[in-house]
């Protein structure tokens, strides 16, 4: 598989039933993003018989890594420059980390396939390797970049100290040591994907964080109408779409994005989906918490009934407050 910046916009797209056609699949330049795009690339050898080539894209999320991303414009800023070489015919489909994907996606964009699910909790590496969160010292030093690991932390260990960290995977871990931290929170499924496993000290038991939107699951977007939808239907996990849709509604009922401490995590069982849901506050004093379970066929209900629930319950003030937070 070859690796390319991209081709012009004039260019034919792939068209289903052509296997000697390449697939061109987009992607951020990460260590992580390539991993994923290879995995997809294999899946597409393997179960549709396509060669297919990387179409590498440096995002506004990627290229600003002094402040947080709620204070640039969300998580969509990992996402639009990829959404705009479906849309101009340079790539053929993007790999997502489906949590970095914003509530609503571009016009004319589908999400074609989601092809597998990593574990969906979130991991502690200790400076000291086998610490566990509750074993870390008053007033440790903590490092994270997201809003919703801030919340639970403070909630489940107001002792500590939490410090802003950005950057992809190696450089959380580099900055480990460099910034004199005693762990970082990352998510157990990039680490895995990475072969990385080994440096976690701690898979956090949901019940003490709960996981974000669609963390571990992988997205595959393309264009509406292109036949390559329909292919990629192939690579399409029922479980995964599932989580996926109950997960993604309690987003884009709370109207959420990365500046809001949310969580949803889907579990399903035979043809049940069972969602647990939260909102919190920044400083974690503050929970709506919420739990439904619905028919497989209704897991778009499930995210919701939860967002109902949440909103219904104090959530909406808390809303209001945290976007008050957020835009000062």
């Amino acid at each position: 598989m070859r690796a390319t910046r991209g081709r012009g916009a004039g260019e034919a797209v792939v068209r289903s039933g052509d296997a000697h056609v390449t697939v061109r699949i987009a992607t951020r330049g990460s260590d992580l993003a390539l991993a994923q795009a290879e995995r997809v690339a294999n899946l597409v050898r393997e179960r549709l018989g396509r060669d297919s080539e990387r179409i590498v894209l440096k995002t506004t999320g990627d290229r600003i890594q002094s402040v947080s991303l709620a204070a640039i414009g969300g998580k969509g800023l990992f996402v639009k420059e990829i959404e705009e070489a479906l849309l101009d015919g340079r790539a053929d489909v993007a790999v997502h980390s489906a949590k970095d994907l914003p509530a609503t996606i571009a016009p004319g964009c589908v999400l074609a396939a989601f092809p597998e699910r990593a574990d969906a909790r979130d991991a502690l590496v200790a400076r000291r390797p086998g610490t566990t969160l509750a074993e870390l010292g008053a007033e440790a030093r903590v490092g994270t970049g997201s809003v919703r690991r801030e919340a639970q932390l403070r909630r489940a260990r107001p002792d500590l100290q939490i410090v802003p960290l950005r950057g992809n995977v190696p450089t959380r871990l580099r900055k480990l040591e460099e910034e004199d931290l005693d762990a970082v929170i990352l998510a157990c499924a990039g680490l895995d994907r990475l072969g990385l496993d080994g440096r976690i000290s701690e898979r956090i038991d949901p019940r003490w964080m709960l996981p974000a939107v669609c963390q571990g699951i992988l997205a595959l977007e393309t264009r509406a109408g292109d036949p390559l939808a329909a292919e990629l239907g192939a690579l399409d996990d029922p479980d995964v779409r599932a989580a996926a849709t109950a997960e993604r509604s309690f987003l884009e009922g709370l109207g959420g994005d990365c500046s809001t401490p949310l969580a949803a995590f889907a579990r399903l069982d035979g043809d049940r989906v069972h969602l647990e849901a939260m909102l919190c506050s920044r400083d974690g004093s503050r929970l709506q918490h919420a739990r439904h379970e619905t028919a497989r066929s209704a897991a778009a209900e499930a995210g919701a009934a939860a967002a109902r629930e949440v909103l219904a319950h104090g959530g909406q003030a808390l809303l209001d407050e945290l976007r008050a937070e957020a835009a000062g």
